[in-house]
Formats: structure tokens, sequence, C-alpha cells
């Protein structure tokens, strides 16, 4: 009888404890349950918008392919040197200085720094820096430094960048050159 009333205390135990762990299980299986639904919905939403955001991908990357075109490539890079140079030429400038310096590669483009500096009339150093923006090419001044100098006229200073696009086989080495440092870490 003994060994009954045991035996029977046993499978209590085991049944109440098998009973605990299934509330466990089913509680968790509740919040993945709701998860679930919450990433339904949201791809519910996503689904819906999906021609919206097609269409705004495509604008996107037209966007892209218009600023890219204004980006020169390595062999049009003299020739926006040359612009550079014919804009300040042709308002009368005096160069003291027309430096490129090194180019300095990025994830997607190469910057090239050229330090400019121009003598001149207050006017005409004006009407170059509009000049300089309304190249069909990117560039930029930095670093602009206008200072009276002899004979009435302005010395300015300014670093001009410009902006090349990388060709295929130099995304290709940036991103090797990327990933090799990332493995490094």
């Amino acid at each position: 009888m003994l060994c009954v009333a045991l035996m029977a205390a046993i499978v209590v135990a085991l049944w109440f404890v098998w009973l605990n762990g299934s509330d466990a299980e089913l509680e968790s299986e509740r919040n993945k349950e709701t998860q679930l639904r919450e990433d339904y919905k949201k791809k519910l939403v996503q689904a819906v918008n999906l021609d919206a955001l097609k269409k705004q991908r495509e604008q996107v990357q037209q966007y892209v392919t218009q600023l890219e075109k204004q980006l020169p490539g390595k062999a049009e890079m003299d020739a926006l040197l040359s612009d550079i140079n014919q804009a300040g030429l042709g308002r009368s400038l005096q160069f003291e200085l027309f430096r490129p310096g090194q180019v300095s590669v990025k994830e997607y483009y190469a910057e090239l720094p050229i330090s400019i500096r121009v003598v001149g009339r207050y006017h005409d150093v004006g009407s170059f820096a509009s000049d300089i923006a309304n190249l069909s090419r990117i560039v930029t001044l930095n670093n602009l430094s206008i200072v009276p100098g002899r004979d009435g006229n302005l010395t300015m200073d300014a670093i001009a960048k410009t902006f090349r696009y990388l060709d295929t086989d130099e995304v290709a080495a940036q991103r090797k050159s990327s990933t090799g440092r990332g493995a490094k870490k």
C-alpha cells in the first residue's frame, strides 16, 4: 500500500512538473505569435506600398545617375583643371598659385584639392567664384580667404575641390582594401 501511495505521489509530482513546463512553453509560443503578428502587419504595409517604393527607388537611381554625370572621369580631369584656369583668366585674374594636391580616394569617388591664389578686382573675383559654381562639373571652393592687396586689388586664397567618380577597377580595389581592413580588426 505504501508502495502504491509512493508511486501515486511520484506520478502526481511528475505530472505537476510537466504541466508547469507546458505553461512556460505555452507562454513562449504566445509571445512568438504576438511578434509574428506584428511582423506580418509591417510586411503587409510594405507590400501595399511596394509599387510606390519601386517608383521612388527608380527616381533616386535616376537622380544618382544625373549626379554621376556631373562628376568627371579620369580622362576629363585635365579638361576640368583647364576650365577652372580659363574661368580665372577670362575674368582678368592673375594666378599666383594653381597647384593640384594629392587625390583622396573615398568609397565611391575621388576628391582632388587644388590650391588657388588669384589677384584681381572685387567684381572679377566674385564673378570667378560664380563661374566656378556654374561649371558643368562639381567644383567647390573651400577655406576661402579674401584680403586686400596692392593697387586696390584683392587676393583670394582657396582650396577648389573637384570630384570624380571611380571607374569599376578602382571601386573593386577600394572595396577589397576596405574589407581587408575590416578583417584585420
